[in-house]
């Protein structure tokens, strides 16, 4: 007895330093269960029972803290590790549990009925006698869910049948979970039939999508781990299953035309879940007909239905989220028994283990958005857009053959206001949202034009955290269809088709502000081709101000052009291209920088509302602002002007430094420019045009010379403006 405890101990710590040096999510899962449970004494492991079942399963983090399993709550249980047995009168589980060959392992797990088989089929012998062998020993439980009629079939031809199928649970080597590596198959004993393991992150192990509920008893001819069911020989592939099940016609059929069912029968590790003939049934019949006409979409589809792994169905103990073959995503869960696909209880049989893989069954066909037009990947939240769209005949330009992108606006864009609109207007805005090709959101850059139905140009600005064309930018939701794509807006779009000058001026708040921009010689800024950001004063702004005080702010230009340019930034910045409650720094053309907050969506610059915002134009974006902003370490030197702008200025104290002058800022960002030099003038004919040549004498551009006096010295300059 004492060497056989010796013996026992050298197995179990061989077993436990090989674990360790080659650790698997079954050991660490193991491991983690011994941690949740060691206030309880030595060795014992924290299980996690599924409350009504006697379904067990080693603790995870992420079960232990929901305190759930597939959506159902769980109990805790105390229960001795693997190897490990309780001692009277002491705490855990210390001692090492006594070792024996694989047929007495078999009571020691409490296997008892498959030790009962081994014993009326004439296995015991083997498994008592020498060899090394690892038995895939069925619980009792998982005897007695067993079909009726299969199990009176097994034990009615011991010999024979119960013999064989106990061989097809044996592998005549040692394999612990360890060496049970995901998508591993073996050779079994029974007819060089295989067994096919999967091994699983959150711990789980499977042999033919079985469960290992109490793995890695030692014995001292191999080992033995007892599994949740009665697993049977696998001899077909997926594309065997697929041609033999009358159910599986109309799947069938669709995998035949997309090309795919070749590799259905080819070595693999492959999850299909398959949609019976009832789930094609509910299919409308001119989307079959028109799916099953186009190859590329009927594979999609197929391809939708296909993981290029397995997945048991007892490995599932929560939503997770997997890549399909077609390239998309689907989750997988479960709620009790039942497994999910995206959430709905689809499943109507689970397991048909295969060669190369598994099949479910599912009551659905999923259709991805690949095989969908774009026009039905409309979701709810743009309900409005769609049926306006058929409403008004734009369905028509929208076929199947046709690429195109739709840029949905949600519903609540299309206000009482938009609504009542003029039909032929409204049809015009509609074609607003429709590009002329397809344009998925990674082929979108910043500047890109997209030319929309109607012939109009659109522009794509990207930033950091959002992706806008025009003033509208994109929620979450675009989708790619077969024929093209949708992008969900968060607002209708506004295409620009004045100047940000002819915008100012038609609004009619902006007449001061234009005014100075002109007495700046900063007009042509608002004019000229370019993006712009613009934070325009209207003329409330200047209240106040007396005849007196714009003459003053006229007399000196820098001090003009510094204050102007402060409100001007290269660069479009639409409110939905800010990032939300952070600060957002637009450096000025004046060259220190605005400080912008966009918050519930309204916009702060400086501190200072903004009332009205993203005035679209050609060349840039107008936000609206009822006073004049100042760059705050800015100091003023002139006690005049410094009276004026803390009369003009109050979300701001404005510093006084006696002396200070404002530097001339080079205009360099205006297209059409004049640049002062000095120059001799003896040679030049004064208000006479010059032509400069490039090559072969031809003019490239018209330079004509005025003289002009310099207000320090009175030396003669040149003012040369080139147009």
């Amino acid at each position: 007895m004492h060497c056989l405890l010796v013996l026992t101990s050298v197995l179990v710590a061989l077993c436990c330093s090989i674990g360790s040096v080659d650790s698997s999510a079954y050991d660490k899962i193991v491991s983690h269960s011994r941690i949740r449970a060691r206030k309880e004494g030595p060795n014992v492991c924290a299980m996690q029972r599924v409350l009504g079942t006697n379904k067990k399963y080693f603790s995870t983090c992420r079960n232990w803290y929901k305190g759930s399993i597939c959506g159902k709550k769980t109990e805790v249980l105390y229960e001795c590790c693997p190897g490990y047995m309780k001692l009277e009168g002491m705490r855990g589980c210390p001692a090492v549990a006594p070792i024996d060959h694989v047929y007495g392992t078999l009571g020691l797990v409490k296997a008892t009925t498959t030790q009962q088989y081994s014993d009326v089929s004439k296995l015991r012998a083997e498994i008592e006698g020498k060899g090394s062998f690892t038995m895939f020993a069925p619980s009792n439980e998982a005897w007695d869910q067993l079909d009726p009629e299969m199990r009176s079939a097994l034990v009615s031809n011991v010999n024979i049948e119960l013999y064989n199928a106990l061989h097809f649970h044996m592998v005549n080597r040692r394999l612990l979970t360890k060496d049970m590596k995901d998508s591993l198959s073996v050779t079994s004993m029974y007819n060089d039939q295989g067994l096919y393991f999967n091994h699983y992150s959150n711990g789980i192990v499977t042999v033919n999508c079985a469960r290992i509920i109490h793995g890695n008893q030692v014995a001292t001819n191999g080992v033995v781990h007892v599994i949740d069911r009665v697993i049977s020989a696998v001899g077909n592939t997926i594309k065997d299953h697929l041609e033999i099940d009358d159910d599986l016609i109309s799947f069938s059929t669709a995998a035949l035309a997309s090309g795919l069912m070749d590799k259905l029968g080819q070595p693999g590790h492959y999850t299909v879940f398959a949609p019976t003939n009832e789930a094609f049934e509910k299919l409308s019949p001119g989307y079959l007909e028109r799916i099953m006409n186009d190859k590329d979409v009927i594979a999609a589809l197929v391809n939708y239905h296909l993981l290029n792994s397995v997945q048991c169905g007892e490995a599932i103990m929560a939503g997770s989220v997997h890549e399909t073959a077609e390239g998309s995503n689907i989750e997988i869960g479960c709620d009790g028994n039942t497994l999910t696909v995206n959430g709905i209880k689809m499943v109507l049989k689970k397991d048909i283990v295969a060669t190369n893989g598994v099949i479910h069954l599912i009551d659905e066909v999923l259709v991805p958005n690949s095989a969908k037009e774009v026009m039905e990947l409309v979701g709810e939240s743009q309900t409005k857009f769609s049926d306006m769209v058929s409403e008004l005949g734009l369905a028509a330009a929208l076929g199947p053959k046709t690429e195109y992108t739709l840029l949905a606006p949600v519903n609540d864009a299309f206000t009482d206001e938009v609504m009542s609109t003029d039909h032929s207007l409204l049809r015009s805005i509609l074609e607003e949202h429709i590009l002329k090709l397809k344009i998925t959101l990674s082929e979108l850059y910043n500047g890109q034009l997209l030319e929309t139905l109607a012939g109009k140009l659109l522009r794509v600005f990207i930033y950091r955290t959002a992706v806008c064309i025009e003033n509208a930018c994109m929620m979450r939701g675009s989708r790619e269809g077969s024929n093209g794509a949708l992008h969900v807006m968060n607002t209708l779009i506004k295409p620009a088709d004045q100047t940000m000058h002819e915008r100012l001026v038609s609004d009619g708040r902006f007449k001061i502000f234009l005014s100075l921009m002109e007495t700046a010689g900063l007009e042509d800024v608002l004019k000229q081709e370019g993006s712009y950001t613009v934070f325009a004063p209207t003329d409330d702004a200047f209240d106040g101000l007396t005849r007196d005080d714009f003459d003053l702010l006229k007399s000196d230009l820098n001090a003009l052009r510094t204050i102007l340019l402060y409100h001007l930034s290269n660069g479009i910045f639409i409110n939905g291209g800010l990032q939300g409650g952070v600060t957002n720094l637009l450096r000025s053309l004046q060259g220190t920088n605005l400080q912008v907050l966009s918050v519930n969506n309204s916009i702060h610059v400086n501190s200072v509302a903004v009332p009205d915002s993203d005035l679209m134009a050609t060349n840039g974006v107008i936000h609206v602002v009822r006073t004049v902003l100042y760059p705050a370490d800015l100091p003023v030197g002139r006690q005049d002007l410094f009276l004026l702008l803390k009369k003009l200025i109050r979300y701001i104290t404005i510093k006084f430094v006696s002396g200070y002058t404002y530097t001339e800022i080079p205009l360099t960002f205006i297209s059409k420019f004049t640049s002062y030099q000095d120059f001799s003038l003896g040679c030049l004919n004064i208000g006479m045009p010059a032509f400069t040549e490039k090559g072969e004498g031809k003019p490239s551009e018209v330079i004509r010379y005025e003289t002009w006096t310099t207000e320090r010295d009175g030396d003669q300059g040149l003012k040369v403006t080139i147009s």
